[in-house]
């Protein structure tokens, strides 16, 4: 698995994995819940992880929709 975006943003991190979804990607969100430990002031981002032979394609997808995916 490769981490292709990071957003302390949620509706980014929604908004890119319904995409990718609708591309045949499949996305995972990790540290969905360390809003519990940072007391839901949005300090720690989200990632949005992929299998490493989709990285390439999910980067290239993101970039046509403007969004910056890292590079992880």
């Amino acid at each position: 698995m490769r981490d292709i975006l990071r957003s302390t943003d949620p509706t980014v991190i929604a908004f890119a994995e319904a995409m990718l979804a609708g591309e045949g990607i499949a996305a995972f969100v990790l540290d969905v819940h360390m809003s519990t430990l940072e007391g839901g002031i949005g300090a720690l981002p989200r990632r949005l992880t992929v299998a490493d032979d989709d990285a390439a394609q999910a980067r290239r997808i993101l970039r046509d929709l403007g969004i910056d995916p890292h590079e992880g």
